[in-house]
């Protein structure tokens, strides 16, 4: 069986240090807002060149964090609108709709994926006050013309960097680019903990501040609540975790650049739609590949042909966001392109440790079906 993802192996690679890790945070008898943590909120800050990280429960409320803080700093108010694109992962929706604000989604581009920008002027109302971008899949959706329109109309720009972490815009990573990022270290994340964890990462140290503060039930200083906040603190032993995965990631991002690269040598398109390989990409080398996602019109039915041939694959999202019954008020405008893609969309194999024998497999298999 070839395994869609190979978490132990890929964890097996750092199996002393991790022990060595978790041994540390066993025996120091602290296991909350301690040094690990802040050892880690540096060395992310650090890598992604930004002044501030915060380490939260997981990649939701990262965007949920974000949204809240700049509530409380009126910079947005119950019932403003956040663009957001229909192709993602429902999460971005629901930070911006579990604070009261309205997602506004819009199309994608079917080359990338990911939001279409030439269509996000055409959305802004009176009520828009922030953009939300999600740097789906691994591939940066950027460009200065967004930047500008940003600024044009004072709008908020925020990454959703949870597929992403590595990723390059003209030199500057990912999580960055915008006023703030949230990041997910889910465990199939390109950096993923042993467990849930995420991060807030920003220039702005008003916003790292109450960030901070509200994922500490609204608390500062112990006992003293100034917000209405919520538990979402990173443990010490995930931070542990993911300083030691931290080192490698480049290295494991490249392993995914080589293993992208190799299926796009191998699969022999017909009816199939590859994702752009690096060299057509803007900004070469971007993308960090945390999916590698094929198109094909009867999906279901190669799903099932690869299954038969003992390859696991997932679809990465079967259901759009607006489709689901947790969306079912929001009666979205068509949004067409987006249900053409999660009818159509497969993601294959890929992480550091698949063989090319592995990938050479899959190829011939899908070469096979076409």
């Amino acid at each position: 069986m070839i395994r869609f993802l190979h978490l132990q192996q890929i964890n097996a690679r750092y199996g002393d240090e991790l022990r060595q890790a978790a041994a540390e945070v066993i025996n120091s008898g602290w296991y909350l807002l301690g040094e690990k943590v802040n050892t880690f909120e540096k060395q992310l800050a650090s890598y992604c060149g930004v002044a501030n990280a915060i380490g939260v429960a997981n990649g939701l409320d990262a965007l949920r964090l974000i949204l809240r803080a700049y509530i409380e700093m009126g910079r947005l108010k119950e019932g403003d609108e956040v663009i957001v694109p229909a192709n993602t992962f429902i999460a971005s929706f629901l930070a911006i709709s579990d604070n009261r604000l309205k997602p506004v989604p819009v199309e994608p581009d079917l080359k990338t994926y990911n939001l279409n920008l030439s269509k996000i002027e055409e959305k802004i109302t009176e009520r828009t006050r922030a953009i939300m971008v999600v740097h789906l899949y691994g591939q940066v959706c950027w460009s200065d013309q967004l930047e500008q329109l940003a600024k044009k109309y004072k709008l908020l720009l925020i990454e959703d960097n949870a597929q992403a972490i590595g990723a390059l815009y003209k030199g500057r990573k990912t999580g960055s680019l915008g006023d703030a990022a949230g990041f997910s270290f889910y465990p199939g994340k390109n950096l993923g903990a042993l467990g849930d964890a995420g991060a807030v990462a920003t220039r702005d140290n008003e916003l790292a501040d109450v960030v901070r503060a509200l994922g500490n039930y609204g608390s500062r200083k112990k006992y003293i609540h100034e917000y209405q906040g919520l538990n979402s603190r990173m443990d010490e032993l995930q931070a542990a975790f993911l300083s030691v995965k931290l080192k490698y990631l480049d290295e494991e991002n490249q392993q995914r650049r080589t293993i992208a690269k190799m299926y796009h040598e191998k699969l022999a398109p017909s009816s199939l739609v590859l994702p752009l390989p690096d060299e057509e990409i803007e900004n070469y080398p971007a993308h960090v590949w945390h999916l590698f996602v094929i198109r094909h019109p009867e999906r279901d039915r190669l799903l099932q042909y690869l299954a038969d041939q003992d390859i696991q694959t997932l679809i990465h999202y079967p259901v759009p966001p607006h489709r689901q019954m947790a969306y079912q008020q929001m009666d979205p405008p068509s949004l067409p392109i987006t249900e053409q893609i999660h009818r159509e969309v497969l993601s294959l194999p890929i992480y550091g440790g698949l063989q090319s024998s592995e990938v050479e497999k899959i190829a011939d298999c899908i070469n096979r079906f076409n």
